[in-house]
């Protein structure tokens, strides 16, 4: 098949055809015909790649800033990073590369009561993109707290971004940076409670536990064998 023609091909030109649209009709069925229309893609290949219409319009657009930020940070040089610098950068290159108005669209339709579980799952799915991209190796409990813990600084540093009208939004990177600097602390507490001998005693009774907690398993997609 023509790569040009491939579903993720298309997909690709609805979504930027979109763009254009949201700032006026939102992620909508409004929007999604339009960009049909625009990008010259069958109304029924569009509609099977967007069954739910705006929903998945906008799905798709969040989906593709987290890969679009994993590719720019795999061709930067971190080597001379701390590690809280290569997180700061990879929150700010998810904010540069992506459309303002897109993104406060999708705000708002995600803050919806039927919408919040899957806003919620999008913004954990940038945790993840973020963490692996950086090469995060943890496989306990550590895998779940790094990626709350980033979730949490990701979505807070949206919305003040949003509202964000200094110049080169220098504003939001301070604001980012405060965020990180304050996770930290909270790992360095964390890591000074481990030396307390009553922590030591229910890590090692009650809170064993915590040692049977471990990063979901990838998927092994083999004849015979179902997704879980």
């Amino acid at each position: 098949m023509d790569r040009e023609t491939t579903p993720e091909a298309a997909k690709a030109r609805i979504l930027q055809a979109a763009l254009p649209h949201v700032a006026f009709d939102g992620w909508s069925p409004a929007t999604l015909v339009a960009a049909m229309t625009d990008s010259g893609v069958a109304p029924g290949l569009a509609q099977a790649l967007f069954p739910r219409g705006g929903i998945d319009l906008a799905v798709a657009y969040h989906r593709a800033g987290d890969a679009t930020m994993a590719e720019a940070l795999a061709e930067r040089d971190l080597s001379g990073l701390r590690f809280r610098d290569r997180v700061a950068l990879a929150i700010r290159l998810r904010l540069e590369l992506a459309d303002k108005e897109a993104v406060r669209r999708g705000s708002t339709l995600f803050a919806l009561p039927q919408h919040a579980a899957e806003g919620a799952n999008l913004l954990w799915g940038t945790a993840d993109a973020i963490w692996t991209a950086l090469g995060d190796s943890s496989r306990d409990v550590n895998w779940y707290s790094k990626r709350v813990s980033l979730s949490a600084v990701h979505a807070a540093t949206v919305l003040y971004w949003l509202g964000d009208t200094s110049d080169d939004h220098t504003a939001t990177w301070e604001f980012l940076d405060r965020r990180i600097d304050n996770i930290l602390q909270i790992e360095k507490l964390k890591a000074g409670l481990r030396t307390n001998p009553a922590l030591r005693a229910l890590m090692n009774g009650p809170l064993k536990i915590l040692d049977r907690i471990s990063a979901p398993q990838p998927a092994i997609d083999l004849p015979g064998k179902m997704k879980g």
